[in-house]
């Protein structure tokens, strides 16, 4: 079996990162974070548009590239080595994958267009706070097709247009599609780690909102759309920790101390050596996730899980190892070892937390040894 990329994907690859390299330098993502008013990078995203990324996934007929989800992947890597900050990830992996897994005829036709020309941007909003989510924990509602709650945080929620939304129906869990511009949405922005991807506090108070998919089926359909964004997000995930190396490998050769540059000591050599193994882990699960995602292999939850957690650590140890590595420079707000740090951290809890998904993983694997 071949879990390697094909040459037309590792073509697209390097033209994504000439791309970002010319697109995205980290001047302009400390442009985002540097000014308060400015929650993403809305020039990068119409370049992205442009160059047809967010529709690679989605179907020509609908307006998109139809190219698949291994494009996706390599694009998704790209976009984590750069830290754009853009809502790549709210819009795409999870708002197109939704409806084009549980939206109906009329829902695709009317979103998915615009999600690939860049005229619609989305959130997706579960959490209520604190606490693990659970049916009965749940406390928005919909009822006669109007949404009534609180939702935070929620990534990318002060800039989304349609937000995907879980709350109860009738007393069970269900999804649905609420335009945030609409009547009924009041959004406070909420200041995090990482500026540079956007968040907010939604309040909504009979908002009209659309069901997406059956009734009932919520936390399910969450749970599909949940490992398909984790495959995605692990190989963003991949990008910045292969990053996080590079600058600190080239730091390393750099640097002069007592004579001799730093990357020849002992303690400077394991930090890289550690760094390099888990990224390799990482993206091991990810090339197995990205696999399952692509060929709808029942092996996808598992798969997801596992590679969620391993990006998850690979991105957060190789972001603050590449900060000692830097030394005294490294905190500095001049060195961009804080960009990395900043999105490993934000893409840690975006779609769960590193702690949910373990017990994911363990209940799929009790799972499948029991059948």
């Amino acid at each position: 079996m071949n879990f390697d990329f094909s040459d037309d994907q590792k073509s697209l690859k390097s033209e994504a990162r000439r791309f970002l390299d010319a697109n995205c330098p980290t001047v302009r993502v400390r442009c985002v974070l540097d000014d308060p008013a400015t929650a993403y990078d809305a020039a990068l995203w119409k370049a992205v548009a442009g160059q047809g990324w967010l529709g690679a996934a989605i179907p020509e007929e609908h307006g998109g590239l139809g190219l698949g989800h291994l494009e996706l992947c390599v694009i998704a890597e790209e976009l984590g080595r750069a830290v754009a900050p853009i809502p790549f990830a709210s819009t795409v992996y999870v708002l197109a994958e939704a409806v084009m897994l549980a939206g109906s005829a009329a829902q695709k036709a009317e979103i998915l267009p615009k999600i690939a020309t860049g005229e619609l941007i989305g959130a997706l909003a579960t959490s209520e706070g604190p606490g693990v989510l659970t049916p009965g924990a749940l406390l928005a509602s919909v009822s006669g097709g109007r949404l009534t709650g609180v939702k935070l945080p929620v990534t990318d929620g002060d800039i989304a247009d349609l937000c995907l939304v879980l709350a109860k129906e009738n007393g069970q869990a269900g999804l649905f599609l609420v335009d945030l511009n609409g009547a009924g949405v009041t959004r406070e922005p909420l200041k995090t780690l990482d500026p540079t991807r956007d968040a907010a506090r939604l309040t909504f108070k009979e908002a009209p909102a659309r069901r997406l998919g059956p009734a009932g089926e919520g936390f399910a359909l969450l749970e599909q759309i949940l490992d398909r964004a984790a495959v995605l997000l692990a190989f963003e995930q991949c990008g910045g920790a292969d990053k996080c190396l590079e600058m600190a490998k080239a730091y390393a050769l750099e640097r002069f101390a007592f004579g001799r540059v730093i990357a020849s000591y002992q303690a400077i050599k394991h930090k890289l050596a550690d760094i390099y193994v888990k990224n390799e882990l990482a993206r091991s699960n990810a090339y197995y996730g990205a696999w399952a995602l692509n060929t709808a292999a029942p092996e996808l939850p598992v798969a997801a899980s596992a590679a969620r957690i391993a990006a998850s650590e690979a991105f957060w140890f190789a972001s603050k190892e590449s900060i000692q590595t830097h030394g005294g420079i490294g905190f500095t707000w001049e060195v961009d070892c804080h960009l990395y740090y900043r999105r490993s951290r934000q893409l840690s809890l975006v779609a769960g937390a590193p702690r949910v998904w373990k017990e994911r993983l363990v209940s799929q694997l009790e799972r499948r040894n029991a059948a």
